[in-house]
């Protein structure tokens, strides 16, 4: 656990939480980036219930200001075929609480957690999902701005034949192999990331 001190608050980085601990709090009107923040809680519920569903969450006792989660990747996407895949689903803070470096401690906190070393994890962003409005950032300094997040805790990009990160040049596939993956799903990985190649 941390926390942040404010003017007016202290933010607090917890996790993993249990699906109980989500619906104890009020979900900020601003986390709305994904679906509706009402829609978003049930989301973060549902994760944190599944057998390896990790959600950690910036709250302050009252409502939840930020959060990321962890979770088997979708059965319609080549990477739920990896034996010890995760995916960083989302990461997501409330405009009015963002430069307060909650997105990092919020991956700080969950890097902590040994289980995550036993794993391969992966995020695949999408610039649709990305609050440039907000941000008042064009799309490649928003690229920049994830690029320089998640290379806090490890996630390193990955070129890949994915359709999905191909529909656009800022998409991007990052990567992070825990300390403790075995040669052979580091190597399942990367049999993974090119399968469409007419080279074989």
């Amino acid at each position: 656990m941390k926390i942040i001190n404010t003017a007016t608050e202290n933010i607090i980085i917890d996790g993993p939480v249990t699906a109980d601990f989500i619906r104890s709090l009020i979900m900020h009107e601003k986390l709305s980036n994904f679906r509706s923040p009402a829609r978003q809680q049930e989301a973060l519920t549902i994760v944190a219930q599944s057998p390896e569903g990790l959600v950690y969450i910036a709250h302050n006792n009252r409502y939840i200001v930020g959060y990321t989660l962890f979770h088997h990747p979708s059965q319609y996407t080549r990477w739920s075929r990896h034996p010890r895949i995760l995916e960083l689903g989302a990461i997501e803070v409330a405009r009015d609480y963002q430069k307060l470096g909650i997105a990092k401690a919020l991956l700080e906190t969950a890097f902590e957690n040994p289980l995550l070393e036993e794993y391969v994890v992966i995020t695949t962003e999408f610039f649709w999902h990305w609050d440039l409005r907000g941000s008042r950032l064009d799309v490649w300094s928003y690229q920049k701005m994830l690029t320089k997040l998640f290379g806090y805790a490890g996630f390193k990009k990955r070129r890949t034949d994915d359709p999905e990160i191909l529909e656009h040049p800022a998409n991007m596939l990052m990567v992070r192999f825990g300390s403790k993956v075995p040669y052979q799903y580091i190597k399942a990985f990367e049999d993974l990331t090119y399968q469409n190649s007419l080279v074989d």
